[in-house]
């Protein structure tokens, strides 16, 4: 049985209540921080808490003075300091940042630290990774490695097609930012939002189109490997389209307090959601040109919608292979470092593993008996 931990988990919204929760019931010794706690946490008393603020790098280092392990499920831009004062305290660093450039801010921190540094694992960046290198690894020569993630409202009843059900930051950063993938070989950038393709799961059709950070840093380890690659966000058709109005014509993506604002008013939070996975991976095996697809789904339930469910299982499941020794012990770690087998040998990682198969192939895909 892996040893109890003190661990912080900084960030009381959405995803940082699920994760502290998760973690406490696999015996770790968890405090919850936030910096406005007594609107945050729900109910109130379930775990230690501590008021912090984020942005204060004071605070951070008293909070993780004796901790072992510390959590940020804040947003992308406070994840820089919470890092810096990890390495400053020796505490083992994971956050879910879709945000390249502050992953390399810590990929850049973690070499020069003593401790273990794994941003972006949650859900894509994250489990994704973990299921687009195992696909690639099923060909003797992989051609191309599609990967498309999408969080929705199963009721859609707004302009948007979509809820919240995640952070709004994190949601504008990624349909702003240039969107890494491998086209002939070749790292290449485009603009998101664009690329946008139809995509039928089970006679229902989603557009599909680039969004930044989806691919964490699985384009540097296939290199070489793989022909053509991508990540792209599954959406309701027509979400693509308002995005683009919102953010490049009415030039919102200058004025991020606006498009938080418009976004709060028009996707309100939902538990009513659907977490759709789809990868698919062609090659050539045996001599033979052959194309394998793994299709996921998972439904939210009352008090846990499903992007909770699959962001903080993505996270807590690192996390406990990290403790197993299972990943380096140092230094900056990757989602891919983990072989999917293992990656769903963990508590957490079982609970992804039951996800609702959309094609017949899924669950012998993953390795888990049917």
């Amino acid at each position: 049985m892996t040893q109890s931990k003190t661990v912080a988990v900084i960030g009381a919204g959405q995803i940082g209540r699920v994760i502290a929760g998760m973690l406490a019931e696999l015996g770790h010794r968890v405090t919850l921080a936030d910096q406005a706690l007594q609107t945050r946490l729900t109910p109130p008393g379930r775990l230690p808490v501590e008021q912090v603020d984020a942005a204060d790098d004071t605070q951070l280092r008293q909070l993780l003075a004796d901790k072992d392990i510390v959590v940020s499920a804040c947003p992308y831009f406070l994840n820089k300091g919470i890092a810096k004062a990890a390495a400053d305290t020796n505490t083992h660093y994971f956050d879910l940042t879709e945000d390249v450039e502050t992953t390399a801010f810590i990929r850049r921190l973690a070499a020069v630290s003593g401790v273990a540094m794994m941003p972006q694992c949650g859900l894509a960046p994250g489990f994704i990774c973990v299921l687009g290198a195992d696909m690639a690894k099923r060909f003797d020569r992989v051609k191309s490695v599609r990967m498309r993630v999408g969080a929705l409202p199963r009721y859609p009843t707004n302009a948007l097609g979509y809820n919240l059900t995640w952070s709004v930051d994190g949601l504008i950063n990624e349909y702003c930012n240039p969107c890494e993938m491998v086209v002939d070989g070749r790292q290449v950038t485009a603009p998101a939002l664009e690329g946008i393709e139809t995509v039928m799961i089970n006679g229902t059709a989603y557009e599909a189109f680039n969004t930044s950070g989806g691919l964490g840093t699985l384009t540097e380890t296939l290199a070489g490997q793989v022909s053509d690659m991508s990540y792209k966000t599954l959406r309701y058709p027509g979400h693509a389209s308002v995005m683009k109005l919102l953010l490049r014509e009415l030039d919102l993506a200058n004025d991020r307090d606006t498009m938080r604002r418009i976004l709060g008013r028009a996707a309100p939070f939902t538990h009513d959601d659907t977490v759709l996975v789809f990868v698919t991976g062609i090659g050539e095996r045996g001599g033979r040109l052959e194309e394998e697809s793994v299709v996921l789904r998972y439904d939210g339930a009352p008090g846990e919608s499903a992007i909770q469910m699959t962001t903080a299982c993505g996270c807590v499941s690192m996390i406990e292979l990290f403790l197993k020794d299972c990943l380096p012990q140092s230094g900056f770690l990757k989602q891919e470092d983990a072989p999917l087998a293992d990656f769903l040998a963990t508590t957490a990682g079982r609970r992804l593993a039951r996800g609702v198969p959309s094609n017949a192939g899924a669950l012998p895909m993953l390795g888990v008996a049917a």
